[in-house]
């Protein structure tokens, strides 16, 4: 496939605490509540109990940003700033990147967040007017912040979300303490490296036969389907992929929504602040991740002074449900760091 042609993107999730006296906060919020009160919960009510083992639905909460409202969660304990999951697409919601315990794991010593970015999952429905733009979901994810009442996140991207997390971290530099980019696409969309049509053409076939005709306004294949060959194109493990696979039967994909924010991004390079970005970054990737080839996330680590870069040996665009252990102690160690 060529450079920069159809970005795919992709936490479990535990009852959220009452964080009083979190570190860091810059006002009263959900991870940093007036002393001896707890914030109100949102229209959706209070966090669900429910451990990841029961795959819950979480039921969070909704805020209103930039005229659009935008549904989140944060489960987790800890003094450490809340470390927000931006998961990849665009186009689907955070449900996939809940196939996977690291999240749990990660929210022992921290609160983490995850939401639906505007147009998926519980947050306000695509709208076809204009509005899905990398400065109105950079704008989204610093109202989450306040939000929050954070006076500094760390943010993980994954893929798609590690464009957004570089968006983010270079407009808001003092509010970004540490920026994880997993299978991250490049500073500049094009230049990110795919190999999916080499490696797996019939299985893209598949998947871009659904995407024509959604474009075109046809009958499109089976969803469903559609979204199980291109996700077949992207584990190491065909292990983890199944269990990925039924983990996420229900996977749905706006098509809509990614045509307009690749195509709203098409031309923007944020190669010039990248390259100027002191944030401190850790670049994962998977050796065997053909929607994000090894060489982008190379070339990231080289733009980005001082950043640190791990490839999973054992991985394709999904580490941290093919070796969560590592990823765990990778994210843990480099967060850890002030």
């Amino acid at each position: 496939m060529p450079r920069g042609r159809g970005i795919l993107a992709v936490a479990l999730v535990l009852p959220a605490l009452n964080l009083a006296g979190t570190a860091g906060c810059a006002a009263p919020g959900p991870v940093c509540p007036e002393r001896d009160s707890v914030r109100a919960p949102g229209r959706e009510g209070q966090p669900s109990a429910g451990g990841p083992s029961q795959r819950a639905p979480r039921q969070g909460r909704t805020f209103t940003a930039n005229g659009v409202e935008l549904w989140y969660d944060v489960w987790g304990a800890g003094r450490a700033s809340p470390l927000v999951v931006i998961n990849g697409g665009p186009g689907f919601d955070h449900s996939y990147m809940l196939t996977t315990d690291v999240w749990d794991r990660l929210s022992r010593g921290r609160p983490i967040v995850v939401y639906d970015q505007r147009g998926t999952g519980r947050s306000e429905p695509f709208r076809a007017d204009g509005s899905q733009t990398l400065d109105n979901h950079v704008a989204d994810l610093e109202a989450l912040r306040v939000e929050l009442g954070a006076e500094q996140i760390d943010l993980v991207g994954h893929s798609w979300g590690g464009y957004l997390g570089m968006a983010y971290a270079t407009r808001y530099p003092a509010r970004t303490a540490h920026l994880v980019l997993c299978g991250s696409a490049a500073p500049r969309f094009a230049d990110s490296r795919i190999l999916l049509h080499e490696y797996f053409p019939e299985e893209i076939e598949r998947f871009e036969a659904y995407v024509s005709a959604s474009r075109q306004g046809g009958v499109a294949p089976d969803e469903p389907a559609a979204l199980r060959a291109l996700i077949t194109a992207l584990f190491y493990s065909a292990e983890k992929r199944d269990e990925f696979l039924r983990s996420n039967a229900g996977l749905r994909f706006n098509q809509a929504m990614n045509h307009a924010l690749e195509t709203a991004v098409a031309d923007h390079d944020m190669g010039p602040a990248v390259r100027a970005m002191r944030t401190p970054t850790l670049v994962l990737n998977g050796r065997y991740d053909a929607n994000i080839a090894p060489e982008t996330a190379w070339n990231i680590h080289k733009a980005i002074a001082g950043s640190r870069l791990y490839f999973f040996e054992a991985s394709g665009h999904f580490p941290f449900v093919e070796e969560p252990d590592r990823f765990v102690a990778l994210v843990e160690s480099f967060l850890a760091d002030r």
